[in-house]
This record gives C-alpha cells, sequence and structure tokens, in this order.
C-alpha cells in the first residue's frame, strides 16, 4: 500500500474518484478498487509524495506498469506518456462517444499503451458521456 492514509486520502480527492488517465469514474468500475499509482515508477526514482502519485483504474494502472513513454503511431516519435501532475487532460484527450481519443503524440501514445480503448472500457463508458471525463 502506498503511503500514509492521508495522502491515499489526498490523492483519491483530488483526483475526484476519476482514474486520471482514462477518466473513468470509481462508480462506473465497481468490483476493482483504483489504484494509488507512481506516475514515474519508484524503479526509475520515483518518490512516494503527493506530486508523485496519482489515482488510476486496475486497467490503466496495469498497463502502464513502469514504462516512462511511449510511441505515437501518427508520428513514430517516442514520447512520454500522460502525467497528471503537469499535464492537464482536456489538452491531450477527448471523448468522443465511448473512445478516448489522443489529441497530441502524448495522448496518442498514452492511449495505445494504457489500452484505454479496449472493448470491456468502451462498456464500461456507456451511456457515451456519463462515467468520464469530457
Amino acid at each position: 500500500m502506498v503511503g500514509s492514509n492521508e495522502l491515499r486520502r489526498l490523492v483519491r480527492t483530488r483526483a475526484g474518484e476519476r482514474c486520471e488517465y482514462c477518466g473513468l469514474r470509481q462508480e462506473a468500475d465497481p468490483f476493482f478498487r483504483f489504484h494509488i499509482e507512481h506516475v514515474i515508477a519508484r524503479q526509475h526514482g520515483g518518490a512516494t509524495s503527493a506530486d508523485n502519485l496519482a489515482l488510476s483504474c486496475h486497467h490503466c494502472n496495469l498497463h502502464k506498469g513502469p514504462n516512462l513513454s511511449g510511441i505515437d503511431r501518427e508520428t513514430g516519435a517516442t514520447v512520454a506518456l500522460f502525467n497528471p501532475r503537469v499535464q492537464r487532460w482536456e489538452e491531450h484527450f477527448v471523448l468522443r462517444g465511448r473512445i478516448v481519443v489522443g489529441l497530441t503524440e502524448t495522448g496518442r501514445a498514452t492511449v495505445e499503451v494504457l489500452g484505454m480503448n479496449a472493448p470491456a472500457r468502451q462498456d464500461l463508458r456507456s451511456p457515451p458521456g456519463t462515467n468520464v471525463v469530457s
């Protein structure tokens, strides 16, 4: 378990009980408690501190793992994955129906690495826009 109860509460409250990567609400996925994850993994020197922790659904967290970067298939560039501590979701992603669309190299690479549009994830977004950041 990550950090103190106070730190875990801060992360959950700050995120509004939403995955900070795909935007899914905790209530839309009640069978899996969302994870408090290290944006920069501990194995890469990431600290267990508020400025390096994010709330993540189990799907995004398990796909992200210790990854720091991904490849944007549109440009072929290797880019850093989305960092919810220093970047704004709305600048990198948009929700179109049940699909999370990457708007930038970072957004597109993050959607791909985290598998944000897997069929089961799309199902959790029904009806469109109800359970995610819009």
